[in-house]
């Protein structure tokens, strides 16, 4: 059995919390990254020059389901594999379903970021601001939204395509 030398690179949220006191400036991003696209990949990069560690907190199936209202295409067991296999990202924390603002800042203050990296016009701007200054962390916008990078545009376009 070959096992996955990237699985030491997801870690739960405990395990990370554990290791955060020795590893300098972190970059925290999050998302679901379901269908990985060139504009994901440009966001994720930008991101990792914030910092010295990049970590993705990485939303639950069932977020996909009950928030973006789209049955998911890859799990998220599967989308912590793809994105352990990019160099730039040195962590990823699987995300439990968060329902409320209060548990998106109980994430914040556990996994203590320098730097809440997001997409100009991310709708969640101002609250991660309030989420980052409680623990003195910044909110810092490293790309424009690329609207034609959108998973569900290139979902939609590969069906048509194939009609």
């Amino acid at each position: 059995m070959r096992i996955n030398q990237n699985a030491k690179k997801i870690l739960t949220m405990k395990e990370f919390s554990t290791l955060r006191p020795s590893l300098g400036s972190v970059v925290l991003v999050g998302g679901c990254f379901d269908v990985f696209h060139h504009g994901h990949l440009h966001f994720l990069q930008k991101a990792k020059k914030k910092g010295k560690v990049l970590v993705v907190a990485l939303e639950s199936d069932q977020f996909i389901r009950a928030r973006k209202k789209k049955t998911p295409f890859h799990s998220q067991k599967q989308r912590a594999e793809i994105l352990s296999a990019f160099t730039f990202i040195d962590y990823i924390v699987p995300l439990a379903y968060l329902k409320t603002d209060a548990s998106y800042e109980k994430m914040v203050e556990k996994l203590r970021p320098s730097v809440i990296a997001v997409t100009r016009g991310d709708p969640y701007t101002s609250v991660k601001k309030k989420h980052a200054k409680k623990i003195g962390a910044r909110v810092l916008s490293v790309t424009p939204h690329i609207k034609k990078f959108s998973s569900s545009i290139l979902f939609n376009h590969a069906i048509v395509s194939r009609d």
